[in-house]
């Protein structure tokens, strides 16, 4: 319950947040502009604060119910939500921002990438090495310069929404997972 919070609250909080700002444009600022600006660094900071205490218990069920290998995913996210919350807690253009925000979207992509290696005989496990996959590629292009401008918001929001979808339906404790699969990524269904 706790990671599905945190992903709403970031997924519905930061384009919130950008309503309040009419300067923010999509493709020319990053996600972080909006951690600085005085009319809503309060707001952003505080959503990727108070989404990362949130989803640590999340990262702890990915451990408990685990075996192995499996806890992998476990003991990725957990310092991958602290980066979240480092990048509310160090602003951009703080000495900690930018290694927190690359850490962060590292994380997230190694997070996925355990999930996916130690249930690869899953269909689930599978779309995590999937989603890991769109995400290294998104974010290539992004640097080859095949983007809609020069800003990170973009690529950065379909991080934060891959996450969120892993964390939903897709991790091996996701509330909107129909079961059926071990951690160990076999079928438990006959």
């Amino acid at each position: 319950m706790s990671g599905s919070l945190a992903v709403v609250l970031a997924l519905v909080g930061i384009p919130l947040v950008t309503l309040l700002a009419p300067w923010f444009a999509w493709p020319a600022n990053a996600l972080s502009d909006l951690g600085v600006a005085p009319r809503t660094a309060a707001l952003f900071n505080g959503t990727l604060l108070v989404a990362a205490a949130l989803g640590l218990p999340y990262a702890w069920a990915l451990w408990r119910d685990a075996t192995g290998w499996a806890r992998a995913s476990g003991v990725l996210f957990a310092p991958t939500l602290l980066l979240l919350g480092g990048v509310g807690a160090f602003p951009s253009g703080s000495p900690y921002h930018f290694p927190a925000a690359v850490g962060f979207y590292l994380g997230l992509t190694a997070t996925l990438v355990a999930d996916g290696l130690t249930r690869h005989g899953t269909a689930t496990g599978r779309a995590s090495l999937a989603f890991a996959a769109l995400h290294v590629g998104q974010w290539a292009l992004w640097v080859a310069g095949v983007r809609v401008g020069p800003g990170l918001a973009v690529p950065e929001f379909v991080g934060a929404a891959v996450l969120a979808l892993w964390v939903l339906a897709l991790s091996p404790v996701a509330p909107l997972a129909g079961g059926g699969e071990s951690r160990t990524g076999e079928s438990d269904r006959g």
